[in-house]
Order: C-alpha cells, then sequence, then structure tokens
C-alpha cells in the first residue's frame, strides 16, 4: 500500500499529538510514582507529585536511549510507517489511557502506545513490518517486571526486617520517613527515564518516515528529547489521583519502611530496564513491587483477588489498543 506524503505542518501536528500523549502518560503514571509515598503520610500529595515531576525532567541526563531506539527502530520496520500510522499509534494510546484513567485501572501507558502501533502497522501491511526481537522482548517484560518488582520488593522488606529487627517499631518509622524520600526519588527517576523515551521513540520514528531523519541517525534530536521529558513532567505534575487509591492502600496498606521496599525493588527493575533497552510499564513493575512487601510482611492482609482484575487489565491493553490503532489508521486513510 502506497505511504502518503506529509507535509510540515502534518508532521507538526503529529508531533503535537505525541506530546498530548507523553503528557496523559504522566498525568496516568503519576499514581505508580506517587501512591506509596502519599499512602504512608511520608509526603502530601502536592509535595509528592513536584518530587515526582522534577525527577521525572532530571532522568533526561541519567539513562541512554536505548528505550527510544526500540520504540524508534525496534517493534516495525521504519520505512513502513506513515503519518496514518503514528496517528492510529498515538489515539489508540491516548484513549486507552483516558479510559482506564476514568475507571481508576492502573493500567500501562507504554504497551497502549505500542499495541497502537502494532495494530496500525498490522492494518496497513499485515505482520510483515514487524520485528520480531523489539516485540518479543517488550512481551516477555510483561511478565518479567512486576515478578521482578515482586522479587526485589519482597527481598528488600526481607533485608530491612532481619537489619532492623533490634529496632523499634517507633525508630524504624522515624528512619524510613526519611530514608522514602529518596526511594521515591529514585522511582520517579526510573518512571521519566523509561516513559519519556517512548514518546521520544514514536516521534523519531515519524521523523524518519517524513524524511526529517535518517534511520541510521544514531539519536533523535535534542530538541524531541528535551520536550519530551518536559511534557512528560508536566502530566506528572497535575498526576493521576484516581489511580492513588488503587495502588497505594487497594492492595494492601503500606507504612514507611514498607513504602521504602517497594519503591526501592520497583526502581531497580526499571533502572535495569532502561538499561537493556526495554520499554517497560511501570504500573507493572511497582504493582508487583507492593505485592511483594505486603506478602511478606502479612500475606493475610493483601487483597490478591484485585491482582486478578489489574491482570486482566494488563491482559487486554495491547490487543484493544491494536484495534483501536487500527481503526484510527482506517480512518486517516478514508479522510487523506
Amino acid at each position: 500500500m502506497e505511504t502518503l506524503p506529509l507535509g510540515f505542518w502534518g508532521v507538526a501536528l503529529l508531533v503535537a499529538l505525541a506530546f498530548v500523549f507523553d503528557f496523559m502518560n504522566g498525568f496516568h503514571d503519576a499514581a505508580n510514582s506517587i501512591a506509596t509515598v502519599v499512602s504512608t503520610g511520608v509526603l502530601k500529595p502536592q509535595q509528592a507529585v513536584l518530587l515526582a515531576a522534577v525527577c521525572n525532567v532530571l532522568a533526561v541526563g541519567v539513562f541512554h536511549l536505548g528505550v527510544a531506539a526500540t520504540i524508534g527502530k525496534g517493534i516495525v520496520a521504519p520505512g513502513v510507517v506513515d503519518s496514518q500510522i503514528v496517528f492510529g499509534a498515538l489515539v489508540g494510546g491516548i484513549a486507552w489511557n483516558l479510559l482506564t484513567w476514568w475507571y481508576g485501572i492502573p493500567s500501562s501507558s507504554s504497551h497502549a502506545l505500542i499495541g497502537g502501533i502494532v495494530g496500525a502497522t498490522m492494518a496497513k501491511a499485515g505482520s510483515g513490518p514487524l520485528l520480531a526481537p523489539g516485540l518479543l522482548k517488550t512481551v516477555a517484560f510483561i511478565v518479567i517486571s512486576p515478578l521482578l518488582g515482586f522479587a526485589l520488593g519482597a527481598l528488600a522488606m526481607v533485608g530491612v526486617s532481619w537489619a532492623m529487627r533490634r529496632s523499634s517499631p517507633l525508630r524504624a518509622d522515624n528512619l524510613f520517613r526519611r530514608l522514602q524520600l529518596v526511594s521515591a526519588g529514585l522511582y520517579s527517576l526510573g518512571h521519566g527515564g523509561n516513559d519519556a523515551q517512548k514518546t521520544i521513540g514514536i516521534i523519531w520514528l515519524l521523523l524518519i518516515s517524513a524524511g526529517y531523519s535518517a534511520a541510521s541517525d544514531p539519536m533523535p534530536p535534542t530538541w524531541v528529547i528535551g520536550c519530551c521529558y518536559l511534557a512528560m513532567g508536566l502530566g506528572t505534575m497535575f498526576g493521576g489521583w484516581r489511580i492513588v487509591k488503587t495502588m497505594g492502600q487497594r492492595i494492601t496498606r503500606l507504612r514507611p519502611v514498607g513504602g521504602f521496599c517497594a519503591e526501592a525493588g520497583g526502581a531497580a527493575t526499571l533502572f535495569l530496564a532502561s538499561a537493556l533497552g526495554v520499554p517497560v510499564s511501570t504500573t507493572h513493575t511497582i504493582t508487583g513491587a507492593i505485592y511483594g512487601v505486603g506478602s511478606v510482611r502479612n500475606p493475610s492482609a493483601v487483597r490478591w483477588g484485585l491482582a486478578g482484575n489489574i491482570a486482566l487489565a494488563w491482559g487486554l491493553t495491547i490487543p484493544a489498543t491494536a484495534a483501536i490503532g487500527a481503526l484510527f489508521y482506517g480512518l486517516a486513510r478514508l479522510l487523506s
């Protein structure tokens, strides 16, 4: 199928739409960064949001662009992508984020975007342009990231419990109220470092398809990188309050020590994934870590039944957004 040409203003409008998605990503996933530190009472919501937003932006100087390269060059063959595919992918991601935010479901903005890309690409050219290595590692981490978060959160809780076994509960509480500021900052740093790069990747994919960048370029333009991190930080500033209750209170009740261990486990998982260039879900990661902490602290206090509802939303994300992406790809073709 012939790729339709795209002028400067068409590219500009799609870049603006990508920034809207990036803002929504920060807005939707802010709860992942702040739920634990707010639910333990260490920070007020406004303070937590500010900390998370600042760390989201500071991540630009910490992480290399491996995740952006996976999105931009590792999910679909760049030569197949056109403006209609990018439009379908972005609308699919934005629609799913709005839907899950409205119902307070902690779903993945990352996989919503990837599902949109896959659906729009398949609507145009079938499965041929899909790149198996990038897709397989992304899909694998749908399972790996929450399990790794669970394991690291549980291990951190066991280690801390052993280290503080001779301390009074009050002393431990006071210590981890301070330490949780560090763990929350690190988690928000990992959140910004992994999630902002997904929008960088799709803008890079758009610029390559429109001829404004070459597939051989080692990195996207600097303005794309800076604007995406700023858009993520601004989205986080506004926050996704509906999801905070699910993440911070409905799974299990957390104290500062548990919040620290969950954030530390989640942050370690995000740092590892970003180093490997794997786009992962911060939602999956912190949810797994919270369950891991709860399972060590008091397994009977963990609402295991809620895990099924959350996992169902995770499983539906890519198929649902693929369908939306394909639908809007077709609509864009008809209107072109």
